[in-house]
């Protein structure tokens, strides 16, 4: 017989790890081997449980879902990650998936979808939920891929830090953080200095540790 694709669920509210364990009891194919509801019980639980994949919710109070899978897969790369989700944002997506999540769901999907997108990534390929990809196949403009170091630097900049300000806070040189300014700039095409202190500052909800809410 194959063995069960062993699950962790990871998802701040109790009630719905409930319903997610629920939703997947009786799936000879899945095995739930362990909750958890911030960072800190997720890297015990994997340490101890070691899963094959996580259902992991993005909005998370303490660290989001998003920083943590790339957390968790910068020590446990064969983890496989499935985002769940209430918000079909592609920015989201986006990045989601440059942290190496290897799907995207929204939580309100049918169970079957959920089950088909554990499949689709336990056999290596990339799932979105219809909806999501629908969305994102709609958006006309979509933001730039920044790398983690980039939003650090943008988070920094949308506080008025100056570069030697923003290399002493993040441990690096002055150089490389004007290097990684001018990346920024190219990415979002953005013209000098005050331009980038614009965008740093309108979008600084969505930088830094707090992520999506």
């Amino acid at each position: 017989m194959t063995t069960p694709t062993r699950v962790l669920l990871v998802d701040d509210h109790p009630l719905v790890r409930e319903g997610l364990r629920a939703r997947l009891a009786g799936l000879a194919s899945l095995e739930v081997v362990g909750e958890a509801g911030n960072a800190a019980e997720a890297f015990a639980v994997v340490a101890e449980a070691r899963p094959d994949l996580v259902l992991m919710d993005v909005g998370m109070k303490d660290v989001n879902g998003i920083e943590l899978t790339a957390q968790l897969l910068a020590r446990h790369p064969t983890l496989w990650v499935l985002m769940l989700s209430m918000y079909d944002n592609p920015d989201y997506v986006h990045r989601a998936l440059q942290a190496g999540a290897r799907g995207y769901v929204l939580k309100d999907a049918p169970s079957q979808e959920i089950i088909t997108a554990i499949e689709a990534v336990t056999a290596g390929q990339v799932f979105l939920s219809p909806s999501v990809s629908g969305r994102m196949s709609r958006s006309q403009t979509p933001r730039p891929l920044l790398s983690q170091r980039e939003c650090e630097i943008l988070a920094c900049i949308a506080k008025g830090h100056a570069s030697k300000q923003v290399a002493e806070e993040l441990g690096l040189s002055t150089r490389t953080v004007e290097t990684h300014r001018q990346n920024i700039k190219r990415k979002l095409k953005l013209d000098g200095q005050a331009e980038l202190i614009k965008y740093a500052v309108e979008h600084s909800g969505d930088l830094g540790r707090g992520g999506p809410a």
